[in-house]
């Protein structure tokens, strides 16, 4: 009997990994798709297609980070199934609530956040491997953004200077088939990077229940069944994130979107080659604000990331606390029940944010409406902005062969009497210098 009990727990424990890594793949689609989708480089469905195939092919590439989060941030020797289910309720849970809020938080530092809560519910502070958590976890933290705003803000100024004689609708085309490939490659290294997660998490798990010995490396059904789900949730398309990464930060412009791609690439693969976990987002978010600061003329809306900044600061300690009381729960009703009653809990709240999330949906359909808070900004309808930047798409737009525009160019729409005048990315690469 205890056998089947514990055979149960650790399919409990398999399934629910799955299932954070499927909200991990919506949650960061935006990383890698953002910035195309905005710049009309790609159709928003295009987009989160590529996306999931190269996520799943970029989880075969590497096993760097999995082993990290298996044996370089908790003790192996104190971990139960009970642990490791607790810590993936508080990475899922802070997961769906900043998507419920549309806010591109880490995936990966919710679920580290709710394993090494739990961890300290259980054991106290003796379970963590603390300089494990400074070295591959605090300190990636805290210079993967700076170093991709750096990055992103050379390589946006540079880019500006070369193409600024260009005239405007070769360049934005030309960049739209750039923005193709450089997108790419950002699905590619997130799937080496952020798929690893979950595979070192149900790796835990089978040590932990003795399934396999403690210096196993991760089985391929492991890696198969992560890859997949991650896969399938990036399909699915976090399209609340990709509105805030799209438009809410920077009003983008090809080149801006071009820039920024190749610089979170380059920094998510060099990370994923060191075994450093750290969060794609981060480095998505720093690189997009990277390329608004290195862009004569554009405007970065610096309170979207001021709240961006303060997620980022609550997500390991909420999803701490999260993981810490469900262990709580666990260790009070005992056994199969406690473990229940846990799981049970996380369904209900997961249905709760999904009902809520209903309330003012956003999908393909609307992903890419203007921003309301620029609309504001520039004391301007929302109307207004939407049809002067529908009438320089089209003009784009005519004969580029991602987008589905083609209905002849439209005059713009005669200027509002004493309305400030409106930056568009457009704009901004006729006058750059």
């Amino acid at each position: 009997m205890e056998n089947v009990t514990e055979t149960l727990l650790l399919v409990l424990v398999v399934v629910t990994a799955l299932a954070f890594d499927f909200t991990n793949g919506f949650h960061d689609t935006g990383n890698a798709m953002a910035t195309s989708i905005a710049t009309k480089a790609l159709k928003p469905k295009t987009a989160v297609a590529l996306s999931a195939v190269l996520n799943m092919v970029g989880a075969f590439l590497s096993l760097a980070v999995a082993a990290t989060i298996a044996k370089g941030l908790v003790d192996a020797n104190v971990i139960t199934l009970e642990v490791v289910l607790a810590g993936l309720v508080g990475g899922i849970t802070w997961n769906l609530l900043t998507w419920l809020l549309g806010i591109p938080s880490s995936s990966s530092h919710a679920l580290i956040g709710g394993v090494v809560g739990s961890v300290l519910a259980a054991v106290g502070t003796q379970g963590v491997i603390w300089s494990g958590v400074a070295a591959k976890v605090l300190i990636p933290a805290l210079l993967a953004p700076l170093i991709a705003v750096g990055v992103a803000s050379v390589g946006t100024w540079a880019v500006a200077r070369l193409t600024r004689d260009v005239p405007e609708g070769v360049s934005t085309r030309a960049f739209r088939w750039g923005q193709v490939g450089s997108a790419s490659l950002v699905s590619l290294a997130h799937g080496t990077n952020d798929a690893q997660k979950s595979m070192g998490i149900i790796l835990l798990a089978l040590i932990a229940a003795g399934a396999v010995p403690a210096d196993s490396s991760v089985p391929f059904w492991v890696i198969l069944s992560c890859a997949f789900f991650m896969a399938l949730g990036t399909y699915l398309g976090g399209w609340r994130i990709i509105r805030t990464l799209g438009k809410g930060l920077v009003e983008i412009d090809t080149r801006q979107g071009m820039a920024a791609e190749t610089s979170s690439a380059a920094v998510i693969l060099m990370s994923g080659l060191f075994g450093y976990s750290l969060s794609t987002t981060h480095v998505a978010t720093g690189s997009i604000l990277g390329s608004g600061v290195g862009m004569p003329g554009a405007k970065v809306r610096w309170g979207v990331a001021g709240r961006m900044l303060a997620a980022w600061g609550l997500t390991l300690p909420a999803a701490g606390i999260v993981g810490a009381a469900c262990y709580g729960i666990q260790h009070l009703i005992g056994g199969t029940a406690g473990t229940v009653v846990v799981f049970a809990i996380l369904i209900v709240t997961s249905a709760a944010i999904w009902v809520a999330s209903r309330r003012k949906p956003v999908d393909h359909t609307n992903v890419n409406d203007a921003w309301e808070e620029g609309a504001v900004d520039a004391g301007l309808e929302s109307e207004v902005v939407e049809a002067r930047e529908a009438a320089l798409e089209r003009r784009l737009d005519m004969a580029d062969p991602f987008t589905d525009a083609e209905a002849p160019a439209a005059a713009s729409p005669a200027p509002v009497p004493g309305a400030p005048t409106v930056t568009s990315p457009a704009a901004r690469q006729r006058a750059s210098v």
